[in-house]
């Protein structure tokens, strides 16, 4: 196999993409490039259905490899583990798009993998790694019904910006992963949306940008379309270049149309009443009434047609719903497009944690709780990117209990991870900065009952919880997932969907924001053809909704609570001058361990010299505040003046004796006695030790010290003096080997000595 390659021109920068090196056992296997990082991407599909599947089984996977960033994974085993959220959060990138874009009734099992070779830290690979997998299928002969192309969109000076670098992004206050594919007119129809606000969003606003506003959203959709065509259309040139395999397929019909037929003959006329009934639960009895009467009337026994049977009778349910609502006619729930069901509100529900929420919308149920924590307590990231740690965490929980149901329970599926990082996304920009608020800060928002949009109902849940902890958020941010029902060229938006409306329409569409701005975004098309006009429409009505919400929100709580929970730590910041940070923290650390013990808080300091107190309790947080300012500012010793002292170290040559906060003294051994020459300070005194001292020398800084009372020195602590003749004559009679006798011997002083002690 030859290699081939083509590349593509996106704005100012370049992606390219070759085939015919890597993986060529793969059927279909791409590198991607753009700047330094590399993806290799590769798609396989068996060529059988396994038995008895009613779905299509795709898998996407991404692998991070450390080795991509010149890094070797932490941890004990040194190897990559799980994947991160970030491998996770790819991995439904690609899925999204892609899955509804195969050929109906392709049932075989397909994996696509992404594996990072390279990063440069600058072009991010996930939407490369979309183009790839698009190209990859393609190239193994798996049928899509179109292309897929993906860029990424953000809105830096005003102006929308294609695949900016991480660089470029710094100057960003939104960004939007954009993917479409080819209708049959040949022009580009959107597919997927992922879009959110950065954290300097609301800064840049008030510098005079422009807000990421519905308007300027939709301008930015519709001119990624161009960009999008080019990459299929590079995608279509390599193609054309590769001996594509031809593999007949095995296409699965879910039932015939004659099957059809007959049964909406028999039960279309009852259908139709049990889908006008508004009440959720006399519905679904009625509805699965009738489908167990209609399984039993069409069953072919020898076949088992029971599973056709069903899903042609879903069908014609969804038929006449969708018919009926384009019609002008009702909902399932009796709620016309624009309605918006019942919405309540509540704070501080649980009397331990730091701050709660409860937010009902219709059936959907969000209990909020948000806790605050010093920075020690960030998540610390170990991945490919420069990015090392997370200050404010979402995460989402969806138990089996929410809908009903019962299963086992494995730790958060992607599914979790991905509506914690949409509602995380939201909440984001509103997040006051650490200098401001210097606190860790995780919210976790509880699925406990779904009936549509519980990640939408964590955003607004997760708004009201921040609040009531005392949080200064900027303002209130409120969720609504849209729909979108259509026939023909009739377009119907719906707000505030059900779970089953989500299931029957043709769109997913969910907005979050405040009054003013976007702060979140997350659309996934299901049919082809959806015009710009009425998406701007969407985004209009989304509004309405949002607005209707943050009104019921802000009679809850319309600002962050005045204090904090007394169950939070109280944090104080204190900006250290320079010379002072190694004072505080004390040789390996003596200084703060000593204020943490004695205190009972907790202390950090940061690379900044930001020092960061933290404690529950006020009158700990106030001691160790002035422990700190006293080695920052601490009292002057004053000549001739007596102090308690606190033996803090020993010297062959002495006793280091601690007189005020921050404060040490000397006190040389000769002064241990006034009369007793003292041969090892340690016979005499100990670490910990109380002793009365009077300053008698203060030079350049350096404090000496005298005990007010002579020490009590025992016996084995007396330097014996030899005064004979003999000795003293034996000393001097020997041999000097210097000529210069004593003259060159180092004379040690009292500063000399002071400075090795410290």
């Amino acid at each position: 196999m030859s290699v081939t390659n083509v590349t593509c021109n996106i704005g100012d920068k370049e992606i390219k993409f070759e085939t015919g090196k890597l993986a060529l056992q793969a059927p279909g296997s791409v590198v991607v490039t753009s700047g330094d990082t590399n993806v290799l991407v590769t798609t396989v599909a068996n060529t059988s259905v396994r038995e008895g599947i009613d779905f299509f089984p795709l898998t996407v996977d991404v692998e991070e490899r450390m080795y991509a960033a010149g890094k070797i994974p932490g941890g004990f085993f040194r190897r990559e583990g799980r994947q991160t959220e970030k491998a996770i959060l790819a991995c439904r990138l690609i899925d999204r798009p892609l899955r509804p874009s195969f050929a109906d009734g392709f049932r075989c099992e397909t994996q696509i993998i992404a594996t990072v070779l390279s990063v440069d830290n600058e072009n991010e690979y996930d939407v490369l790694s979309l183009n790839a997998a698009s190209l990859g299928l393609q190239l193994a002969g798996i049928p899509l019904e179109s292309p897929v192309g993906a860029v990424r969109m953000s809105l830096i000076n005003d102006e929308w910006v294609v695949q900016a670098t991480n660089t470029e992004q710094e100057e960003s206050i939104f960004e939007m992963v954009i993917a479409g594919k080819l209708n049959e007119k040949n022009e580009i129809d959107i597919v997927m949306v992922e879009a959110g606000a950065k954290e300097n969003t609301f800064e840049k606003i008030d510098s005079g940008s422009v807000a990421p506003s519905e308007d300027i959203v939709a301008d930015g959709i519709d001119l990624s379309k161009e960009y999008i065509q080019a990459l299929i259309n590079a995608q279509k040139e390599l193609v054309s270049m590769n001996d594509v395999p031809s593999v007949d397929w095995p296409i699965i019909e879910d039932y015939s149309d004659e099957l059809k037929s007959k049964i909406e003959a028999s039960c279309k006329e009852e259908l139709n009443e049990i889908s006008s009934i508004t009440e959720r639960s006399e519905r679904s009895s009625r509805q699965n009434e009738l489908q167990e009467k209609v399984v039993e009337e069409f069953l072919d026994e020898e076949e088992d047609n029971s599973k056709a049977i069903k899903l042609a009778f879903k069908s014609i349910f969804k038929e006449l719903v969708r018919d009926r609502v384009v019609s002008g006619g009702p909902r399932l729930d009796g709620r016309s497009p624009t309605d918006i069901r019942d919405i309540s509100s509540e704070i501080n529900l649980l009397p331990m944690v730091h701050g709660s929420s409860l937010f009902l919308r219709g059936e959907t149920q969000v209990l909020n709780v948000t806790t605050l924590g010093m920075s020690r307590l960030e998540q610390m990231l170990d991945t490919i990117d420069t990015v090392t740690s997370k200050r404010y965490m979402h995460h989402y929980n969806f138990p089996p209990y929410s809908t009903g149901e019962a299963y086992m329970m494995r730790g958060p599926k992607r599914r979790e991870i991905g509506h914690g990082a949409l509602a995380e996304k939201a909440m984001l920009p509103v997040i006051p900065p650490k200098a401001d608020f210097p606190y860790t800060i995780r919210v976790v928002s509880e699925a406990i009952s779904s009936n549509g949009s519980t990640s939408q109902a964590s955003v607004c849940a997760s708004s009201l919880s921040l609040m009531s902890a005392g949080v200064p958020i900027r303002e209130h941010v409120s969720g609504i997932a849209m729909g979108l029902i259509s026939k023909n060229s009739e377009f119907v938006t719906l707000t505030d969907i059900l779970g089953a409306e989500d299931a029957l329409g043709d769109m997913d569409f969910k907005v979050a924001g405040t009054r003013g701005v976007i702060t979140a975004l997350q659309l996934d098309m299901k049919i082809e053809g959806l015009p710009s006009d009425i998406l701007r429409k969407a985004l209009e009505q989304a509004k309405d909704a949002r607005h209707h919400i943050l009104d019921i929100m802000e009679d809850t709580i319309s600002e962050p609570a005045d204090s904090l929970s007394g169950n939070a730590p109280r944090l104080e910041s204190i900006e250290l001058p320079k010379d002072k940070i190694g004072e505080v923290i004390g040789p390996k650390g003596k200084n703060i361990r000593k204020i943490e013990e004695e205190t009972g808080a907790s202390v950090e300091i940061d690379d900044d010299g930001i020092l960061t107190l933290g404690s529950t309790e006020q009158e700990s947080l106030d001691t160790a505040r002035e422990m700190v300012m006293a080695i920052i500012d601490p009292e002057e010793p004053e000549l001739n003046q007596e102090y308690e002292g606190e033996v803090v170290s020993l010297a062959k040559y002495g006793a280091f004796i601690n007189i005020l906060p921050g404060r040490d003294g000397l006190m040389h051994i000769s002064k241990f006695h006034s009369e007793l020459r003292v041969n090892n300070p340690e016979k005499i005194l100990n670490v910990g030790d109380k002793i009365m001292v009077v300053v008698d020398s203060i030079e350049n800084g350096k404090v000496g010290l005298t005990p007010v009372n002579d020490l009590e020195i025992p016996e084995d602590a007396i330097e014996k003096r030899q005064s004979s003749n003999k000795d003293r004559n034996s000393r001097s009679s020997k041999p000097k080997d210097n000529k210069n006798g004593n003259k060159n011997r180092k004379r040690v002083s009292f500063e000399d000595e002071f400075e090795k002690g410290i």
